[in-house]
């Protein structure tokens, strides 16, 4: 049984995709902010839905992953930039190549003649925020169109310590070039976008239009059940119980795709009976093991009582955190203000709101481990 054709089941969303083109229409040089929590499908809808419906509108769309070098987010947006440059500047195939080579001498009926070297732009700006206004103008003029600029996992602008430099770069290319290139950031941490885009005095401070964007709905989980009953000859899982399920794991479509392929492998019909399942599975608990046991006692602490949903500042909290081996006595507010902090850096928290466990799965896992 091929279980992979489950991971072939997404849904387009075209109507969606044109919304937020029309609003960036309307609106030169103010770009949309899309927040969504991780892997909810905001890369997805970027690359399949909006950048082919900015194709067909006549606009270049040009992806750049922030995170692709996180300390330095305008380096990434430039390396997309030039990439794409160069793919406006040197048409495919080797007859595009051979009309954009240069040609310096002529020769006819024996006699030759020396063109010189043609005239050369001089070169790009080394200066990061120079280079990037230079950068989006001859995209502009190579490509012929206007650009849409997808930034991804933006809030990664309001990390170091020239944060509010880039940001004020950006707005000022973004109004200066608003005729030649709209943009859309998306973000998946709130307090950093708010930091980015809504605080009084920022750079951007109410620059750009944000928006929650929405999850997937029962759209998704009618097409999961569509591909269980083909491969399975009409027998499927309820609808009610994939939509709690969904919801237990925070609208994020791959990890509803695992635990259904798992379902689909077993020919089980019960969603959840399928998480357990999935839960249980050695392969994923060694794994989810060997993640925990590289903690420090207080850290392995806290990320089981935030999965139990307790308040980790909490005294009550705080004193069965003393019980932990290797604790020994109840942490201060500070040793767990510390100790979250590692983790969210770690990625094992949130990274903002109250602390919860970021994988929905190791969760749940610890959630149903025996006490601490």
């Amino acid at each position: 049984m091929n279980t992979a054709e489950f991971d072939a089941v997404n849904i387009a969303r075209p109507e969606l995709a044109a919304s937020y083109l029309g609003l960036l229409a309307s609106q030169p040089g103010r770009p949309l902010a899309l927040f969504a929590p991780r892997r909810i499908g905001k890369t997805f809808f970027l690359d399949q839905d909006l950048a082919p419906a900015a194709r067909r509108r006549g606009w270049l769309p040009v992806y750049a992953d922030l995170w692709l070098q996180r300390g330095a987010p305008l380096a990434a947006i430039n390396h997309a930039l030039e990439e794409a440059l160069d793919d406006a500047s040197v048409p495919a195939g080797k007859l595009g190549k051979a009309a954009r080579t240069r040609v310096s001498k002529l020769s006819a009926f024996g006699a030759s003649l020396d063109l010189g070297d043609a005239p050369a732009r001089r070169q790009l700006p080394d200066a990061p925020e120079l280079r990037f206004d230079t950068l989006v103008q001859r995209l502009h003029a190579a490509a012929g169109k206007p650009l849409l600029l997808m930034l991804d996992e933006a809030q990664a602008l309001a990390d170091g310590p020239n944060s509010e430099a880039l940001a004020g770069s950006l707005r000022a290319v973004l109004h200066k070039r608003r005729a030649q290139v709209y943009a859309v950031l998306t973000g998946s941490s709130p307090d950093a976008l708010a930091a980015l885009l809504a605080s009084t005095g920022a750079p951007m401070y109410h620059f750009a239009q944000v928006l929650n964007f929405p999850p997937l709905g029962d759209e998704f989980l009618l097409a999961l059940q569509a591909q269980y009953a083909r491969v399975h000859k009409g027998r499927k899982p309820p609808l009610d119980g994939l939509h709690a399920l969904f919801e237990r794991l925070g609208h994020k479509p791959a990890l509803l795709r695992d635990v259904v392929k798992r379902m689909s492998a077993e020919g089980l019909l019960d969603a959840e009976q399928g998480f357990a399942r999935y839960l249980a599975d050695e392969q994923h608990v060694a794994g989810w093991r060997a993640l925990i046991d590289t903690l420090q006692p207080l850290e392995r602490g806290i990320a089981s009582v935030v999965a139990l949903g307790l308040p980790p500042l909490g005294q009550e909290t705080r004193e069965l955190l003393g019980g932990v081996k290797g604790v020994g006595s109840a942490p201060t507010v500070g040793k767990v203000r510390a100790a979250l902090e590692r983790l969210r850096k770690l990625g094992l928290l949130t990274r903002s709101g109250t602390p919860q466990v970021e994988d929905p799965f190791l969760a749940a896992w610890l959630a149903g481990r025996a006490p601490l």
